[in-house]
């Protein structure tokens, strides 16, 4: 009688394993390949990336663009701990190669100090050089290549895949042009899409702990409690920083924080939970509130630690002067008011500016009004007319796929509920349409090159539908080959484009028909 319950139980415990491991091949499929090529062939690609990045990076010997008020506030805060009144000369010092830019009193700026503070590190290791003021962004554009790669491939469970967004975003022009200019935009990207790669880590340790959960028969109708997810700090620490650069970087706190959850409640419907809501916002819900809003406070207060600590900073004492002498509360009030003032600057920014552009504008490059950094006229090409320009613009061919990939991703997440897609439509979303907002209400002053904040995201969203044409592993191979075949046309396309658009990206000397030859559109001009 033993022998026939017993009988009876092994093929319940074994149909009992073999859906728990088919719950965890849903949930968290493992990664195919090699571990090591999933780490060597995106680590190419990056040393590509970062080659193009550093080859040549103190051309143009000049202060471009913006570079005219964050070269000096780092420069301050290395010397000062805070940013310093510039003096009226110091391009022009700079150009020659002096160091004594500064002038006296704290400067009122008007963008936090966190990529300043990055800045300054280049300035610490290789001088006030445009080499040194260029060092961080050279180093955070190049390291963006390496965790576009990787977070693909996580995505996609393929290193190829993962390959062709790092190349992609190594052949873009906005990248590199941004990669190349002391500007605060690419720090913004880097910290957004550090805390997205967390987040997509999180999603499948998070997928694969609920996936042995049941397994182990654990847990209610609302699925296991997974505590403190680490991953999920680190990212709202990454976009502290993010804000920390810049505060266009804040629209992904809520954004990334709504994504989280929709990632739990898809976990605990697909293992099978009756009421994953409540295991979403009660169980690993009440953890969100350290995520996204203390860890991110926390590491935006830190950026602030140099004003703080410093009697030179601008309105330091302004809590002081009114009044309040409490200890701690004071430089928080006088921090409270400082930032205040900044977000009404920021949002009464309406001067008008000749490379102003609408933000509906900057997906479709044809219609966009790209920025000069630089232009010089040289005589040194050997004809009597040369151009030299830094234009701040993203490879057409790349560009060109932005809308169709955006509708597709549509189509895609709204027929097939894919994460993917939805991802990459509200990385997109964040950094784009707010600015909308701004330009239809507060008129404010907008650049093309505000969008290398979710870049990323564009990429990956085209890499995803040139997934879509190679077609699944189970397809026929005259499918895939096919496939390959139009995919591969078309990254050695981008690798032309790019490379012909190259010379006015990176400040070299050409003949005038030369660069003109380069400005297919009037409006680039």
């Amino acid at each position: 009688m033993a022998a026939m319950r017993a009988y009876e139980t092994e093929p319940v415990a074994a149909g009992q394993a073999s859906r728990a491991a088919g719950l965890a091949e849903r949930l968290a499929p493992p990664i195919p390949g090699s571990p090591v090529w999933g780490w060597v062939w995106p680590l190419l690609v990056t040393a590509f990336g970062a080659f193009l990045r550093f080859y040549r990076l103190s051309t143009p010997r000049a202060v471009v663009f913006d570079e005219t008020y964050y070269v000096g506030d780092a420069w301050g805060i290395l010397q000062h701990g805070v940013e310093i009144n510039h003096k009226a000369n110091a391009d022009t010092l700079l150009v020659q190669g002096k160091t004594d830019i500064l002038a006296t009193g704290g400067e009122l700026v008007v963008h936090p100090p966190l990529g300043k503070m990055a800045i300054a590190v280049g300035e610490w290791l290789f001088g006030l050089t445009p080499f040194g003021w260029r060092f961080s962004v050279a180093l955070v554009g190049s390291l963006a290549i390496l965790m576009t790669a990787r977070i693909t491939r996580r995505m996609t469970r393929s290193t190829l895949l993962g390959c062709v967004a790092g190349l992609l975003l190594a052949l873009d022009g906005l990248e590199l042009v941004m990669s190349r200019t002391a500007l605060l935009d690419i720090f913004v990207m880097f910290w957004v899409l550090a805390a997205f790669g967390c987040l997509v880590i999180d999603r499948d340790r998070s997928r694969a702990r609920i996936a042995a959960a049941v397994a182990a028969g654990a847990g209610d109708d609302a699925g296991p409690g997974l505590g403190i997810r680490w991953w999920r700090v680190a990212a709202g620490l990454c976009l502290g920083c993010a804000v920390a650069s810049k505060w266009n970087g804040i629209w992904y706190l809520p954004a990334f924080a709504a994504l989280t959850i929709a990632w739990d409640l898809g976990a605990r419907r697909a293992a099978g939970f009756a009421r994953p809501w409540r295991g979403a916002l009660v169980r690993d819900g009440k953890w969100l509130p350290l995520s996204f809003a203390l860890a991110p406070a926390a590491a935006y207060l830190a950026s602030w630690s140099g004003w703080l600590a410093s009697p030179y900073g601008y309105d330091r004492n302004w809590a002081a002067l009114h009044g309040n002498n409490t200890p701690v509360w004071s430089a928080l009030d006088s921090l409270y008011q400082y930032n205040r003032y900044m977000l009404q600057f920021g949002l009464g920014l309406t001067t008008g500016h000749p490379y102003k552009s609408q933000p509906w504008t900057w997906l479709w490059l044809w219609t966009t009004r790209p920025v000069s950094f630089y232009y010089a006229t040289p005589r040194t090409c050997g004809v009597p007319n040369c151009s030299q320009e830094v234009l701040a613009i993203g490879t057409p061919f790349i560009w060109a796929l932005a809308l169709p990939m955006l509708l597709t991703c549509v189509v895609w997440w709204l027929a097939r509920r894919d994460w993917r897609a939805g991802a990459v439509l509200l990385g997109i979303g964040a950094g784009w349409l707010p600015w909308f907002w701004f330009a239809l209400h507060d008129h404010r002053t907008e650049f093309y090159f505000y969008a290398v904040a979710f870049e990323p995201f564009l990429v990956i969203g085209i890499t995803l539908c040139l997934g879509l044409i190679i077609g699944p592993a189970r397809a026929a191979p005259a499918r895939r080959t096919l496939g390959a075949v139009l995919v591969g046309g078309y990254l050695l396309a981008v690798l032309w484009d790019f490379a012909y658009m190259y010379p006015v990206l990176a400040a070299q000397v050409v003949p005038y028909t030369s660069w003109f030859a380069r400005m297919w559109y009037h409006g680039w001009i």
